[in-house]
């Protein structure tokens, strides 16, 4: 997918942060998704020498998944309320690259402690002078697995110089409660070229199954497509009707561009945990506004304080609001392409991944 070249993109940056970051690795934790890759270019983009770092492409340690089942269930005869874990990763592994690559800092986007034992690495950069920080994009998918959250909380959290959460809320847990330091980064995306697609689909939503998301759905199912993982094994609580729109398969990259510019609406629902936590500003929301989609959200507090509902998107605060909103938009074609016209226009000034880069740059320059 050509990338769409905007002014918005070459901001100033901050010269401080790119004169001391000389080189950062990107060591992407969570690879499924091509949030990490697309961070690399933005540092790049900006002038700083970045290294791109799939942790699930290290070599795993001898006999992992024996060692590992050993592991936790001896512990959990010890510790029925711990959580034990076994990192995939020998630290030898992350001691080669930054012996190779000489970086002045490393940030991890999602987590670390699946693949590293986290108190060495630190130990390991600290002897390197390496800075360690952290791009905590998953910690509200640990709400329902209390002794994970627990774990990640006391003993991956305090390694980091700094941290930066895409939720609003999080951010404030991280700093209040905490006390770390902790930085607010939105999501961002990549802007793409409008592609002109015939709009196929009335309603499109695309993300994996979530109790939360199958309810509000059912009331739409008869304008909605879904696409995602995870539906199937929800099946049962799934009518024949909304099963009937569902395709059970992930999609990425330019694909996803595609399906999201097929359709007049893109509906986007937070899911259970999340929305409990009245946080809900995921990484869909910018790549439908970078395509140029119309967008329809679940409200929170957060959305509102990045975009304005009626004019830049729109939102729904019930599975009633939901239904109407679907059908008036659909119903008022010009109403809707002139909210996403400057959904995508704010998404261009304010919410690039290159608008991030700069945010970060302006966090650790003040902190330093």
């Amino acid at each position: 997918m050509a990338l769409v070249h905007h002014a918005g993109d070459g901001a100033t940056r901050n010269r401080k942060f790119i004169e001391s970051l000389m080189k950062i690795i990107i060591l992407d934790g969570i690879s499924g998704v091509p949030l990490g890759k697309e961070i690399h270019g933005a540092f790049q983009g900006a002038g700083v020498s970045s290294v791109y770092a799939d942790a699930f492409h290290f070599k795993a340690r001898p006999f992992y998944r024996l060692s590992s089942i050993v592991l936790k269930s001896r512990n959990r005869m010890r510790d029925k309320e711990g959580f034990s874990h076994l990192p995939r990763i020998e630290l030898k592994e992350l001691e080669a690259l930054i012996e190779r690559e000489r970086p002045t800092h490393v940030l991890v986007i999602g987590f670390l402690y699946k693949h590293f034992e986290v108190r060495a690495a630190r130990e390991l950069l600290d002897k390197h002078g390496v800075s360690l920080l952290l791009y905590d994009t998953d910690s509200c998918n640990l709400y329902g697995k209390r002794r994970e959250f627990v774990y990640f909380i006391q003993q991956e959290l305090p390694v980091y110089d700094h941290i930066f959460s895409f939720s609003k809320v999080t951010t404030r847990f991280f700093q209040g409660t905490l006390g770390l330091k902790a930085s607010h980064l939105p999501f961002g995306a990549l802007p793409v070229n409008a592609l002109g697609l015939q709009k196929t689909a009335e309603a499109l939503f695309v993300g994996s199954a979530d109790l939360r998301r199958v309810f509000l759905l059912e009331g739409v199912r008869d304008r909605v497509a879904i696409r995602g993982n995870r539906w199937k094994r929800n099946y049962p609580l799934m009518s024949s009707a909304l099963r009937a729109r569902v395709d059970d398969r992930t999609v990425w990259g330019e694909e996803l561009q595609m399906l999201l510019q097929s359709a007049k609406i893109v509906i986007n629902i937070t899911r259970s945990d999340f929305y409990g936590a009245e946080t809900g500003v995921n990484l869909r929301i910018f790549e439908a506004l970078s395509a140029g989609c119309f967008l329809l959200t679940d409200y929170c507090e957060e959305i509102a304080e990045l975009f304005t509902p009626g004019q830049d998107i729109e939102v729904f605060r019930s599975a009633t609001e939901l239904r109407a909103k679907v059908a008036y938009y659909l119903e008022n074609e010009e109403e809707r392409e002139r909210i996403a016209r400057n959904g995508r226009a704010r998404f261009l000034e304010h919410h690039t991944w290159a608008a991030r880069i700069d945010q970060i740059g302006s966090t650790l320059a003040a902190v330093d």
